[in-house]
């Protein structure tokens, strides 16, 4: 029986700009056989079916697959893909150009232990100006390098390798931790800021009463 395999999302959205008005959806499975991938988009629908496994490294081959209806419509034609090692990852294009967020992936409110927030490329939505376009850039210079038929959105043919080496190195910083790492670093980063903020009053403190 097909295992379904995690899937990792995350999303900007924009009233004006299409580019900015995209999902970034990553299927979590490593060794994937390119020859069994079976992936289909359409405005509605995504599905996945696939083989992945390793024997040399004792990973058991296994069938996986998934398969569900969008939150809302999207746009296959303007949507690319990338089959790493590490994953295969979807960059995928909104139809409806609008400031709020999905409130979900699927379009039926449903819990689902395998779909996940993607906190390593996750923004509030009222944080993401000047934040979407370097992800984009990233996802369309990878998707060039590891399948340059699906070349269509990149527009920096000449940096093909550059996009995969970051995304799978986004990847390889959350390991199998899911969102917890990712949710972690921001206020890890808040809390070193705070200190190298601290570190500047002690010294006017020990000037006064020398004054």
């Amino acid at each position: 029986m097909p295992v379904h395999p995690e899937i990792l999302w995350a999303q900007r959205s924009s009233e004006s700009d299409e580019k900015k008005n995209i999902l970034y959806v990553t299927v979590n499975l490593p060794d994937i056989k390119p020859e069994t991938l079976q992936y289909e988009l359409t405005p509605t629908h995504i599905s996945f079916k696939a083989k992945a496994g390793n024997a040399e490294k004792g990973i058991e081959e296994r069938d996986y697959e998934f398969s569900f209806d969008l939150f809302e419509e999207v746009v296959p034609e303007e949507s690319s893909k990338n089959l790493t090692s590490r994953s295969f990852n979807l960059l995928i294009r909104k139809k409806e150009k609008k400031a709020e967020y999905w409130p979900r992936l699927t379009k039926e409110k449903v819990r689902t232990q395998f779909i996940k927030t993607d906190f390593s490329k996750w923004v509030d939505e009222d944080e993401q100006e000047g934040d979407a376009a370097a992800l984009d850039e990233d996802f369309d210079m990878g998707g060039m390098g590891g399948m340059p038929g699906m070349g269509g959105m990149g527009g920096m043919p000449g940096m093909g390798g550059m996009g995969g080496m970051d995304l799978d190195a986004m990847l390889k910083s959350m390991g199998g931790a899911g969102g917890a790492g990712g949710d972690e670093a921001g206020p890890s980063g808040a809390e070193a800021d705070d200190d190298s903020d601290d570190d500047g009053p002690p010294p006017l403190e020990e000037a006064e009463p020398k004054a």
